[in-house]
């Protein structure tokens, strides 16, 4: 292939970001994407300035769209997209330097039909030593791919050879943690729906470690702080570790809760087994203490 057929490849890649509420990340994704001919945002109806950044970039067009699940957002998406390649990002990536020298010296085989990427975990702009979190495939040809849910997240599905980049993508998402908290409840609403309706076969190593119930919430605060190091990196290390324990913890908590509910213990509830009498006595008595 030669020089200037690696440019085409380069102008052939359309990014395309899923964004709802993301005024304190998506400029940092953006600034990385200056090289891009067109960028296609899927906008699920933010309301802090996330859409007005957006538009300040000349080069993006946003398309807004009710959010109903990741994958369905995803693939409308994919059909604003004209170009042969599709760079799918969150609003809190950003490319490194050395991934974007990498995607203008790309030579696909006609095999080939996406690319996985590596990422570096950030805190505040504080990179971690490692993390949890896996490599994607991020990159890829638009006539190969779609999108499927699998628990509270996407995942693409191609037909073809996947290959691994050199370059990194660092992720940094620096929402309030509020917000944070909000939607890991929502994650473990779904994933637990997910993972309690699969068939054993189709779960991996850890989703079966996640259906034990209890496990989890201990082996991923021992394995952030010291297997992947976070211990040694000071304070981001400690918020890193806390988060995933709490997002397993409310995982965890969210499985047990439907396993007691469907078993039926909670008609089993000693206090509804109580005299109506005593039970509207109690109510009185909390009432006369407004």
């Amino acid at each position: 292939m030669t020089g200037s057929a690696k440019v085409i490849v380069q102008n052939q890649i359309t990014p395309l970001i899923i964004t709802y509420n993301e005024a304190p990340n998506i400029a940092r994704t953006l600034d990385k994407l200056a090289w891009a001919k067109r960028i296609v945002v899927v906008d699920s109806g933010s309301a802090d300035g996330t859409v007005e950044i957006l538009r300040s970039y000349p080069h993006v067009e946003v398309v807004q769209r009710p959010f109903v699940d990741a994958a369905s957002q995803c693939n409308f998406g994919l059909a604003q997209v004209s170009s042969p390649w599709v760079l799918s990002l969150d609003a809190d990536y950003e490319l490194s330097d050395e991934l974007i020298r990498e995607l203008s010296s790309l030579e696909p085989c006609e095999s080939t039909t996406g690319y996985r990427v590596h990422f570096v975990y950030r805190i505040f702009g504080r990179p971690l030593r490692g993390s949890l979190y896996p490599p994607r495939t991020l990159l890829y040809r638009k006539e190969k791919a779609f999108y499927r849910q699998e628990g509270h997240t996407q995942r693409v599905v191609l037909d073809g050879e996947v290959v691994m980049l050199k370059g990194v993508i660092f992720h940094d998402d620096r929402k309030p943690l509020a917000r944070w908290l909000t939607s890991q409840q929502r994650y473990a609403r779904e994933e637990a729906g997910y993972l309690l309706a699969a068939s054993p076969g189709a779960l991996r190593r850890t989703d079966k470690i996640r259906l034990m119930g209890w496990p989890a919430p201990i082996a991923a605060f021992l394995y952030t702080l010291f297997v992947k190091g976070c211990v040694f990196d000071g304070w981001p290390g400690w918020c890193y570790a806390l988060q995933r324990t709490t997002a397993e913890m409310l995982l965890s908590l969210e499985i047990i809760d439907r396993r007691l509910r469907s078993s039926g213990l909670e008609h089993t509830d000693p206090k509804a087994q109580e005299p109506n009498a005593e039970r509207e006595l109690s109510t009185e008595g909390v009432d006369g203490l407004h």
